[in-house]
């Protein structure tokens, strides 16, 4: 696949990376159709067209969907049948989701009619590419995906959009979108048999918000290490815990990288050497301290399992029925969205845990009995000033909601279609919650790092280590240093989006 640098994705019957959807969903690389996987797609559609022609009656071909896949439709009605398709099932309700979620599904889509398997024609995915590259964002309502048959209603807007109808984002709001495809030179699409069904029934909405939400982990859990270490500085608390030889001990490749992590980010630091020595009273740090590296860990070891669900769907070709290599058109369930659903629940899970220690860690800073030596609630004049006292409160109202979004969607099945589709995976609904999960991480480790900067600015004239002093004057170019109390919702946004930014992970990546 093409690299972002190049800001073109090709897209054929292999597998995309999440690079590649990267690029497209959020920043607008384009698409490139392969020759040799359209010429596919044109000798595939033949079969459909013989099954058209044909009196036995082929689900999706020449009958009803779902419930109603016993009626058989005369040919005369079958482009009616695919548009009735898309306009009932385009079916949600509630805000619209992100533009980037709707493009990275909207690839993931064309991926799979470029596959071979759902037998549209090659105008179908052309047209799907031309929308996708002319910058339309279809409206795409939050809700309406069970998760099974794939993100039906979602898919469904995108489709309905193909057709040009519906509507879609502007600058100010909503609007038709047969308009906006005249103004980009786009014409609407009439659907042939089998071609309603190739364009909805997938997962490509929880899968894009997955392959989305990795990709921020992978920022987030080394900003997660940089900002324990940070609160074991600034608390004076011991690296020794960190080293290799125990952490080799129990043998989990997570916890060897974040323990590896902190390590780095502590080297030199003349805090940390301050109390080496034997006269040092303290025996052991706390947990949110001293096992920041297993729990750090274990989130990482998660996201590389979820990395790997990602690799297999990425390689997969989703649809039912499936147009198989000899020409057989056979149904399948490889539409349930279980495989990702449970994924998406399980990320949300590490999600809460990891923003749980990082709040016990900003606690103990603010905290003057267990803080050693720093000022009640890092305040320039306790008492006269609050400090980051309430900046905690929003970390514990965080860490709560995500407490709340790691309960797991995909075991609340609930039946459908006239008890046809009876036991679904409301993966759609886990990817949601996994965005909101995500958001609430990124907050939560702010705020640890906000306190943890201005710990460390109250531990002078001992210096931190290169890394943290690194860091803390990053924050300090958005944020000034310790002084009286000032408006501190800004400060917090101000450091949300510096990690957003991946200044911070810029800055760690170049070993300061």
């Amino acid at each position: 696949m093409t690299s972002i640098g190049i800001r073109r994705v090709l897209v054929g019957a292999g597998a995309l990376t999440l690079a590649d959807v990267v690029a497209v969903a959020r920043e607008g690389a384009r698409v490139e159709l392969d020759a040799e996987g359209l010429a596919r797609l044109g000798r595939v559609r033949r079969h459909i067209d013989e099954l058209a022609d044909s009196e036995r009656p082929v689900y999706g071909v020449s009958t009803g969907f779902g419930a109603l896949a016993l009626r058989h439709i005369p040919p005369e009605r079958r482009t009616d049948l695919q548009r009735s398709l898309i306009r009932s099932h385009a079916a949600g309700a509630g805000a619209p989701v992100e533009p980037e979620v709707v493009r990275a599904m909207m690839l993931l889509r064309l991926r799979t009619l470029m596959s071979g398997h759902t037998g549209v024609r090659t105008e179908t995915a052309q047209a799907l590419a031309q929308l996708l590259d002319s910058g339309l964002i279809p409206v795409v309502p939050e809700y309406g995906s069970l998760g099974c048959s794939g993100d039906l209603a979602p898919l469904a807007a995108v489709a309905l959009a193909l057709m040009g109808e519906g509507e879609v984002l502007g600058p100010d709001g909503p609007h038709p979108i047969v308009s906006a495809m005249a103004e980009h030179g786009l014409s609407p699409l009439t659907l042939a048999e089998k071609e309603g069904l190739a364009l909805t029934n997938g997962t490509d909405g929880m899968l894009g918000m997955l392959l989305l939400a990795i990709a921020d982990l992978q920022r987030l859990f080394d900003i997660a290490d940089l900002t324990a270490a940070m609160s074991v500085e600034a608390q004076l608390g011991t690296d020794r815990v960190f080293a290799a030889d125990l952490q080799e001990l129990r043998p989990h490749p997570g916890q060897a990288v974040s323990a590896a992590n902190m390590r780095a980010a502590l080297a030199g630091s003349e805090i940390v050497a301050s109390h080496r020595g034997e006269d040092c009273p303290r025996v052991q740090d706390a947990y949110s301290l001293r096992c920041a590296p297993q729990v750090h860990g274990a989130a990482r070891d998660t996201l590389t399992y979820a990395e790997t669900v990602a690799e297999r769907e990425l390689a997969s070709a989703i649809d039912n029925p499936v147009v198989l290599a000899d020409g057989r058109v056979e149904s399948n369930g490889n539409f349930h969205g279980a495989p990702v659903g449970y994924v998406l629940d399980f990320l949300a899970i590490a999600i809460a845990d990891l923003a749980s220690i990082a709040e016990r860690r900003t606690d103990r800073m603010l905290d003057v009995h267990r803080s050693h030596g720093l000022p009640a609630f890092l305040a320039a004049d306790p008492g006269v000033d609050s400090g980051y006292m309430i900046a905690q409160y929003t970390q514990a109202g965080v860490v709560s909601e995500l407490k709340r979004c790691a309960v797991p969607a995909s075991v609340d099945s609930i039946p459908s279609s006239a008890m046809q589709e009876d036991h679904v995976s409301m993966g759609w609904s886990a990817a949601r919650k996994l965005r909101r999960s995500v958001d609430g991480l990124t907050t939560v480790l702010a705020i640890e790092l906000l306190t943890a900067a201005r710990a460390l600015d109250f531990r002078a004239p001992l210096e931190p280590a290169p890394v943290t002093a690194a860091v803390r004057d990053l924050v300090r170019s958005v944020v000034p240093g310790p002084g009286p109390d000032r408006h501190l919702a800004p400060d917090i946004a101000a450091v949300t989006d510096l990690i957003r930014s991946g200044a911070v992970n810029h800055l760690l990546v170049q070993g300061v």
